[in-house]
């Protein structure tokens, strides 16, 4: 199993992986397929397109932006191009219009009548669908797609979501040097090769691209996490969406930075991952780590390890590369998608995947790696995903920190252990996908259980 960590680590706009830069890739393909149709029809008649959106993206999409990154995609834009771009008036211009330029050829499109927020039934083969239909004036399609948003920004169209072994895109079993498709195969591998498993995934990147171009990448991930940070330590105020959230990342690291003497470990990773979810919910630049909505508690530990405990230029690749090659476990044995397994699989997958790079940096062994991963998991199963008012703030900015914090927390273990642990990462794994096979719809990014019922508004 490989799935590269620049593909896992990806640079784009908040506030949701699933719910705004999927739709956005999925508006941007069909839009292209589009292209393909109008030049072999000819472009001699009118044509109309709509998107229906199913399951949870019609039931929090409002709320994450979905309907915008449809626009956005429909007009020849990606989430890495908006990464430093006024998406909010870019929005507002693209809107106002009734029709969108498909290379001279005007295709209508009205955004408030033709995204359709579906809330019947879900599409069967998975909770994130999309239905795109480009029609003639009589109504009739002439061209259709269905695409399903899968978590961390991929997609699958309705003929590859069938083929798919796990809930992501990733290549066969022989396609690396080290190809481990669990935990146990990764401990026995880096046990018979001598070799860590920063550099297991380093070695299995360089099969496909240049140490240059991975360096180059690994870099620009790092660098975009870290003015992720400073872009939310300095900015407050309050974030869109209805709820009236207050910023406090801001003012929390002023605080700390005033009486450092009073501050502790827990603060500090609160502070930064606080930073980072604050902007994701302002829909600004963010790294899917894996997801948008667990986006700080990567970069969180990260940064507080190259602030507090000098971690070097080469390490901050190394914590990548093995944080990268445990969500590689976590996406092929199950779910990163907070719309199919809850938020233990976003935040939870986060965490472990933090605590194994932070402990493999720290010298940790790679069986104290696969522990520290397991820990963190362990210790976020069952957490469900009910984002109030649709939107990825409460309690998702908050949740962040906390994630960090036992990620932190179960490096530090795994690191004061010898690796020997009871329950095992792949059982670990495996508990959560089952988990989330069994809890409600209603705690699956549907904002229909839990904390997102729970308001009362006065």
């Amino acid at each position: 199993m490989f799935i590269s960590v620049l593909d896992l680590f990806k640079i784009g706009v908040g506030p949701s992986s699933s719910h705004t830069m999927g739709p956005m890739v999925a508006a941007k393909n069909f839009r292209s397929r589009c292209l393909q149709f109008i030049a072999s029809d000819g472009g001699n008649r009118p044509l109309h397109i709509r998107c229906t959106l199913k399951g949870s993206l019609a039931f929090t999409g409002k709320g994450h932006a979905t309907d915008r990154a449809v626009i956005l995609g429909l007009n020849d834009y990606t989430p890495q191009e908006l990464a430093k771009e006024d998406v909010n008036k870019l929005v507002d211009d693209l809107s106002l219009r009734t029709a969108i330029d498909f290379n001279g050829v005007d295709v209508l499109f009205s955004p408030a009548d033709d995204i359709v927020f579906d809330r019947g039934e879900p599409l069967p083969e998975h909770p994130n669908g999309m239905i795109y239909q480009l029609m003639d004036l009589t109504g009739k399609t002439v061209l259709q797609e269905t695409y399903f948003s899968i978590g961390g920004g991929f997609i699958s169209t309705l003929a590859e979501i069938s083929q798919l072994v796990a809930p992501i895109k990733m290549e066969i079993t022989n396609s690396c040097g080290y190809p481990f498709e669990n935990a146990n195969q990764m401990m026995k591998m880096s046990t018979d090769s001598g070799l860590s498993v920063a550099a297991m995934k380093r070695s299995n990147e360089l099969e496909r691209v240049s140490k240059e171009k991975l360096d180059a990448g690994l870099d620009a991930i790092w660098e975009a996490m870290y003015m992720c940070i400073q872009n939310g330590l300095t900015t407050e105020g309050i974030l869109p969406g209805g709820l009236k959230v207050q910023r406090r990342a801001k003012a929390l690291y002023h605080q700390l930075h005033e009486k450092p003497q009073q501050a502790n470990l827990n603060d500090w990773l609160c502070a930064y991952a606080m930073a980072v979810n604050e902007e994701n919910a302002a829909g600004h630049m963010v790294v899917t780590a894996p997801t948008n909505g667990a986006a700080g508690v990567i970069p969180a530990v990260l940064y507080y390890s190259v602030k507090h405990e000098g971690t070097t230029h080469e390490q901050v690749r190394d914590f990548l590369l093995v944080a990268a090659a445990v969500g590689g476990l976590i996406k092929h044995n199950s779910s990163i998608s907070g719309a199919e397994v809850g938020c233990q699989g976003e935040v939870g997958s986060a965490s472990a995947m933090a605590a194994a790079g932070l402990c493999a940096i720290k010298g940790g062994t790679t069986e104290q790696i696969e522990n520290a991963a397991e820990i963190a998991l362990e210790h976020h199963l069952g957490m469900t995903c009910d984002p109030v008012g649709s939107l990825v703030q409460v309690p998702c900015i908050e949740r962040n920190g906390f994630g960090a914090i036992k990620a932190y927390t179960a490096a530090s273990l795994a690191i004061r252990g010898d690796g020997r642990h009871f329950m095992s990462l792949d059982n670990c794994i495996a508990a959560m996908k089952q988990t989330g096979l069994e809890m409600s719809v209603k705690f699956k990014e549907t904002s229909l259980g839990g904390l997102a019922v729970s308001v009362t508004e006065c």
